[in-house]
């Protein structure tokens, strides 16, 4: 039987909440990390949750002291209307070797994914895309700030609410069970993968602005702006669109040669996103660079033309339901990012 162990309420640490007092209702989904369920709080009238069981491997010492670091993380993150709020932490031990953390969250019944296939024709209108484009450069940027990087920024990560509020979800638990889940051969969590990272480099906080990007392109397009089948295919479809990188741009010390990739010419956004205005184009190209270095940060992305020149509403205010209302215009970007999103670095690990 599992034994109760101390745990984390709200921002602080608290007698561990009882499992039962959460009823699960349904299976959400299912990963290496565990079970995610559709359950009812019972000490709040039934309200429902989601909660996250993450299986974690002990030590004579008790749960390691970087999970208990990050657990602690988690717990001042729950403040900004961008990010998913977590409700309860807490944990119990199955056995000497592993123990079952639970992580209860505001429950979201639509992800982004599920949203844009439930947007009937002919798409999301420019001023629906600028604002759901905001709040997630938003919720960025205060994970960024946090020093976090979600490394797995995807439409299935992303929850919408009825009222049109955009929450991340799934953000920093890489850190909590390991990150080796993060970095699977998952086909579709490979559409939105840097090439930094399917090239196995040193990477941090722009590979969530490339994420972005492809976002950002799939807000218009919906569906995928990059659909390979592995690694290498991933990359050989990046570089059909945005052409091949130059010798000097390819990172140094990596497993896949330069000279494996033909030449590839760069090919103009428009004539992949037909609605893409000039303003819009632009943000784009800065989010998709191929140079990580020179990609935008969430910081710059949110002060681009894009949205300051735009004669649609702030973030939040438009109605949850899909317009299709013309482009807007406005004038071009010059702006330029100069590596300052580089705020935390990663090494590769292997995949499994």
């Amino acid at each position: 039987m599992d034994r109760p162990r101390s745990g984390f309420h709200g921002n602080q640490t608290s007698p561990v909440m009882d499992k039962k007092n959460y009823e699960e209702v349904a299976v959400i989904g299912n990963g290496a990390y565990g079970t995610v369920y559709k359950a009812r709080d019972l000490r709040n009238d039934g309200q429902m949750v989601a909660l996250k069981k993450i299986r974690i491997q002990t030590t004579e010492d008790g749960m390691p002291m970087n999970t208990i670091r990050e657990i602690s993380l988690l717990t001042h993150l729950d403040d900004h209307p961008n990010i998913v709020r977590l409700l309860d932490i807490c944990h119990t031990q199955k056995d000497q070797r592993e123990t079952h953390l639970y992580l209860v969250f505001e429950h979201i019944d639509q992800d982004l994914a599920t949203y844009l296939e439930k947007c009937p024709s002919p798409g999301l209108g420019p001023d629906r895309i600028l604002d759901l484009m905001k709040q997630l450069l938003k919720g960025v940027e205060f994970l960024h700030t946090n020093r976090i990087v979600h490394r797995d920024l995807k439409p299935q990560n992303i929850l919408v609410t009825c009222d049109g509020k955009l929450k991340l979800a799934d953000f920093g638990l890489a850190r909590v069970y390991g990150f080796q889940m993060a970095l699977t051969s998952v086909v579709v969590t490979l559409w939105y993968r840097a090439p930094e990272v399917l090239l196995q480099a040193r990477y941090a906080t722009p590979v969530d602005m490339w994420s972005c990007g492809c976002i950002f392109a799939e807000l218009f397009r919906r569906r995928p702006l990059f659909c390979g089948q592995s690694e290498m295919d991933q990359l050989i479809k990046i570089f059909e669109i945005l052409g091949t990188p130059s010798y000097e741009d390819w990172p140094e010390g990596v497993a896949i040669r330069w000279e494996a990739f033909r030449p590839m010419p760069r090919k103009s956004l428009r004539t992949i996103i037909e609605d893409l205005d000039s303003p819009a184009q632009d943000l784009l190209e800065k989010l998709l660079s191929l140079n990580p270095l020179q990609r935008i940060s969430a910081r710059d992305a949110l002060q681009h033309p894009y949205f300051s020149d735009s004669i649609y509403q702030e973030a939040g205010g438009s109605s949850s339901s899909p317009s299709s209302s013309s482009s807007s215009s406005s004038s071009n970007s010059n702006g330029n990012n100069s590596g300052e999103n580089y705020d935390t670095d990663f090494s590769p690990e292997p995949e499994k």
